[in-house]
């Protein structure tokens, strides 16, 4: 979806970014000066929850537009970390919403990243509704393919809405 609207913003004045693993592009309540664009390495979306947890939001990889629900809204309504070594571009969010204006094109464009995304939290709530570990495991697999590596699955644990005990417990059950 990305690389529909990449070429529709070209000469938007960009900053690229690079990022750490761990390193927070935004924090939830943060005002939206920046909309980003992943480049390469992967940012998660997170919620934090009042019991201390968080809750994966989004796994955002390269040609995913970072919390685009916050186009339209004065700060992040989530706040963004790098799980790994990441790049992104950022553009002023006034300069795209200015660009958006006046180009039809990337308006439908962007309708339909939109449209794509909301597919995705879709399933992702599906998936979240599913009672047990290992239904929301088979879930997930179905809809992204192989596990991560080991040392991805705190945050696998995270997306799925469940303890790091409980999904090693079912990935032991599989071997």
């Amino acid at each position: 979806m990305f690389s529909d609207l990449a070429p529709l913003l070209k000469g938007l004045d960009r900053r690229h970014l690079g990022f750490q693993p761990g390193e927070t592009v935004f924090r939830q309540g943060d005002p939206v000066r920046y909309i980003f664009m992943v480049t390469g390495g992967a940012i998660d979306l997170l919620r934090h929850q009042a019991s201390g947890a968080s809750l994966v939001l989004q796994h955002a990889g390269p040609g995913t537009m970072l919390a685009e629900a916050s186009i339209d809204s004065p700060t992040y309504h989530c706040a963004a970390v790098a799980v790994s070594s990441s790049t992104a571009w950022a553009v002023s969010k006034r300069e795209f919403l200015n660009r958006l204006a006046q180009n039809p094109t990337l308006a439908l464009a962007l309708i339909r990243h939109f449209a794509h995304e909301l597919q995705n939290a879709r399933f992702h709530a599906e998936i979240l509704s599913m009672k047990t570990v290992a239904e929301r495991l088979d879930a997930w697999i179905a809809w992204r393919g192989p596990l991560p590596s080991k040392g991805q699955w705190v945050r696998l644990a995270a997306e799925l809405g469940v303890s790091p005990e409980s999904l090693y417990r079912e990935i032991a059950k599989r071997n």
